[in-house]
């Protein structure tokens, strides 16, 4: 893969300098318990004193000065000297939401093995199906989670979990919880999960309860807010470009052959953009946050007409939440979570390309690849995997120190703690004015596609 798809500060937009970003992690209590690690002279503790920036540039620095406020900044994650809870009380919980994504196993790994190895924890709680999993009427055992048991998922896609989608009693859920006499929960999801477990924590503190909640995040659209890169989204690009690869095959392989790739990205289309970039194969990058034009002198039918008469082919990607203008349905049907059933854009530039040019009288073939879910469905790559199992521990020593409706993340390329409350304020975009889509339309070579 290229290297511009692996750093991490090209797939980030710099935070404004007077936002309203809370930083401080809400905790429990006191941590007054010895950590175990010292007794095994664990050189590399951190404190709540260790601070990652979150702006890291002079422009930013000047604005802070001339605002005359002091800058933003992470609590750095690891593991503290002394915790909340006694390791030989806690019963730690997971439970893994929405839809799935390479590496929820390796996380769900990372959580039990470092349970077991750093604080003597033998078993973790296993929700099955998601939140289901603590409703009683879906009457679903859970699963103990050994390192037995959990030796060898990594190597297998999806989560040993199972998940689900849609909303659930938030009462039920934290009766479950007592009920179980959980200590801590463990969110893997999205945007909706951690939206519920910001609810769960509130619900949780209404009731005066010491039960952490910590989330990790869990999508292959990097989207979640503050997170550089979410685990999944490496080897969702890895797939992509697998596809990418077959479709100029294909298109170089027959005269006037498009070669067209559907990808993930209902909102963010930053996959089909890291793609794109890392290939540097595809000549059209479409993705949500760009608006186009099919019809017209500067729309794509047209463009992409130009491009068969002078090259004899054509490499176009799309991720699937763009030119949802031309395929949303009238009843805006939504799915379990609540989010708008899209309209299938992929069928639809299949088909349109088809027709146009067969209105001209050129001939083209078209070659249509959807490895959508084959991309999500797939176990980690090596880069993954490591993140997930770093999430995963810092995770653990969070909860430990009995931090709480927080989400751990990596941030400047440390990993830090970040509140809940912060994640959800919004959802992360590619910024079309940044060097990352520069880089994108520097590698395509394609227009604004707009009738201007």
């Amino acid at each position: 893969m290229n290297e511009k798809t692996k750093n991490y500060s090209d797939l980030i937009d710099e935070i404004p300098y007077d936002s309203n970003i809370e930083t401080d992690i809400p905790v429990l209590g006191e941590p007054t318990v010895d950590s175990p690690l010292l007794e095994k002279h664990y050189p590399h503790f951190v404190s709540d004193c260790d601070r990652v920036l979150v702006n890291v540039s002079c422009r930013s620095e000047r604005k802070l000065n001339k605002a005359g406020l002091e800058p933003m900044s992470f609590e750095l994650a690891g593991p503290r000297r002394s915790i909340f809870f006694d390791p030989a009380k806690v019963k730690p919980a997971i439970v893994t939401c929405g839809g799935l994504c390479p590496g929820i196993n390796d996380v769900i790994r990372a959580i039990v093995l470092t349970f077991y190895h750093s604080y003597g924890v033998h078993s973790t709680i296993g929700i099955k199906y998601g939140f289901r999993g603590l409703v009683p009427s879906y009457s679903l055992p859970v699963m103990e989670l050994t390192p037995e048991k959990v030796g060898r998922i990594h190597e297998y896609g999806g989560t040993i979990l199972g998940s689900s989608r849609g909303p659930q009693s938030l009462e039920k859920i934290v009766d479950a919880l007592q009920r179980l006499d959980i200590s801590m929960l463990f969110l893997i999801g999205g945007d909706g999960t951690f939206r519920a477990g910001a609810k769960i924590a509130d619900e949780i503190e209404r009731r005066a309860l010491k039960i952490s909640v910590v989330a990790v995040p869990k999508t292959i659209d990097n989207d979640i807010y503050l997170v550089s890169k979410t685990f999944g989204f490496d080897t969702a690009v890895d797939m992509a470009c697998q596809a990418i690869r077959c479709a100029h095959t294909e298109a170089i392989g027959a005269p006037n052959c498009i070669g067209l790739v559907k990808v993930m990205g209902r909102h963010s289309g930053f996959i089909a953009a890291a793609a794109a970039n890392a290939l540097r194969e595809v000549n059209f990058c479409l993705i949500p946050e760009s608006d186009f034009d099919l019809e017209g002198r500067g729309g794509l039918l047209k463009v992409l007409e130009k491009r068969l008469k002078k090259r004899g082919h054509a490499v176009v990607i799309v991720a699937e939440g763009a030119g949802q203008k031309y395929v949303a349905g009238k009843n805006m049907e939504k799915d379990p979570s609540g989010n708008i059933k899209l309209g299938d854009i992929g069928l639809f530039l299949r088909d349109s390309f088809s027709n146009y040019f067969s209105e001209i009288g050129m001939t083209v073939f078209v070659r249509y690849i959807d490895p959508s879910y084959i991309v999500r469905s797939v176990p980690a790559n090596i880069e993954d995997s490591l993140y997930c199992a770093n999430l995963g521990q810092d995770a653990v020593h969070a909860a430990m120190a009995g931090k709480t409706a927080m989400m751990v993340s990596r941030w400047n390329d440390r990993y830090v703690h970040v509140p809940i409350a912060s994640v959800i304020r919004q959802s992360k975009r590619v910024n079309l004015d940044s060097r990352f889509w520069l880089s994108v339309l520097e590698s395509t070579g394609q227009s604004s596609l707009k009738n201007t």
